[in-house]
């Protein structure tokens, strides 16, 4: 694997945007729209801060005087926009946030959920490897789910240590189930996880959110709904930006796909994504997605040389997202369905998901035409514009956009010209990468 550059420091990754790259307070806050436009106070129905995020203070820390503020809003538990807006010293952030919302967002209206029965019963498969402190805090939100049948099962990849083992015996005996998987991989781990349940929906998250008590309902409900249905993803939110480097990446798009719901249909294909269905980034993320089980296992799981802990650095969920719809199924996206992520917080990390992002991109491309070369002239006709979309996707960018950062999809934010270089030297080892991976696993 190429070497990567010494980490930059703040100046060096974008001198000209420093003064954005601050601490921001993260908020979710809860409206009742059916109240008058201007009762704005009374209409809140409730403002924490996000999961595992510092408390809310008018007037001190982490809501200063002047101090930006990015919240989630809901409309009656429902999540509809993000605003970022600042909380002026001693004024009630309730009534600041609803206020912004209110002048940014008109006509909103709750929407509309999936109707259906009872969402089927669903095995959460949460993949670690030495994280036993983060996972601790993303299983006790799963089991804290709403859903009325589940259950958790934790895999743990190639450990070094007992920890995870630890944890879950210790913690959570006869409420999580413990497999231990010594290939080392993502899509390794998540295969495991498959094979081991017997319901008809699996989900997938990672040990580093905390999932809201609706998510695993709203994600498994439209399978329900819609026998065509073989996949779902979710909305994923920034549960903290408190480092500039978390801050960066959800100015660039972070892992949010918006707020709409869509479906993706290869029946009908979307006009507006002319590479579908090799656009799969533009899916969801594989730390909020669910699949129909039997349609997961029929179109072989995910591929086992892709994915982090792999020479490929990722591209399994995006693997198992272009399959699913090759295959004929419907892919749907639900912003109801949410998971708070806390985003990694150095430099060097997000230097390394740079890189990663890149090499897994041409790594799963790589692994569809490998796997399934009929594919391939499907892909070379869209392939020039597939080139230009990548390159819009790692242009470095001086001038910030309005609402850093807020305005999910849209990749106008301030991206260091450094992660830029990192983002294609990895699309460039991505099938390298790929080749390695499916070498030594034989």
């Amino acid at each position: 694997m190429p070497s990567t550059p010494s980490t930059p420091s703040t100046s060096e990754a974008h001198p000209t945007t420093r003064s954005l790259l601050r601490d921001v307070a993260v908020a979710d806050l809860d409206l009742d729209p059916d109240l008058a436009p201007d009762s704005e106070h009374d209409a809140v129905l409730s403002l924490t801060p996000a999961p595992g995020g510092p408390p809310l203070r008018a007037g001190g820390p982490p809501l200063h005087a002047g101090g930006p503020v990015y919240a989630l809003v809901r409309l009656r538990g429902r999540p509809v926009a993000t605003v970022l807006t600042t909380v002026p010293a001693g004024a009630d952030p309730a009534r600041v946030l609803a206020t912004a919302f209110r002048a940014q967002h008109t006509a909103h209206e709750p929407p509309t959920g999936i109707s259906g029965g009872a969402p089927p019963r669903t095995t959460v498969v949460v993949a670690t490897r030495e994280r036993a402190d983060r996972l601790g805090r993303a299983l006790d939100s799963l089991l804290a789910q709403d859903h009325p049948d589940f259950g958790v099962v934790v895999i743990d990849n190639a450990p070094l240590t007992p920890a995870t083992r630890d944890l879950i015996a210790t913690h959570y005996a006869h409420r999580v189930t413990y497999l231990h998987e010594p290939v080392p991989g993502l899509a390794t781990a998540h295969n495991r996880g498959v094979a081991a349940t017997d319901s008809p929906v699996v989900a997938f998250t990672d040990d580093d959110v905390v999932a809201d008590p609706r998510w695993l309902s709203a994600l498994t409900a439209p399978f329900a709904a819609d026998p065509r249905t073989g996949c779902v993803t979710g909305l994923i939110l920034p549960a903290r930006l408190t480092t500039p480097a978390q801050v960066l990446l959800e100015g660039h798009g972070g892992f949010a796909k918006g707020f709409a719901p869509r479906l993706y249909d290869p029946a009908a294909p979307p006009a507006d994504q002319p590479l579908f269905p090799f656009t799969a980034g533009s899916f969801g993320s594989g730390a909020n997605m669910a699949f129909r089980t039997s349609a997961l296992r029929a179109v072989g799981g995910f591929d086992p040389a892709t994915g982090t802990g792999t020479p490929a650095r990722g591209g399994d969920d995006l693997y198992a997202f272009v399959r699913i719809l090759t295959a004929g199924h419907r892919l749907r996206y639900t912003p109801d369905a949410l998971v708070w992520h806390h985003h990694r917080e150095t430099w060097q990390d997000l230097r390394n998901q740079a890189y990663g992002y890149g090499a897994g991109l041409t790594a799963y491309l790589t692994a569809v035409l490998c796997r399934h070369p009929a594919l391939l002239p499907a892909l070379l006709a869209k392939l020039p514009r597939g080139l230009a979309h990548a390159r819009a996707i790692t242009v470095h960018r001086e001038t910030p956009a309005a609402g850093v950062p807020g305005a999910h999809g849209t990749r106008q934010h301030p991206w260091p010209r450094t992660l830029s270089r990192l983002e294609r030297r990895g699309m460039l080892y991505g099938p390298v990468g790929y080749a390695r991976a499916r070498w030594g696993s034989r």
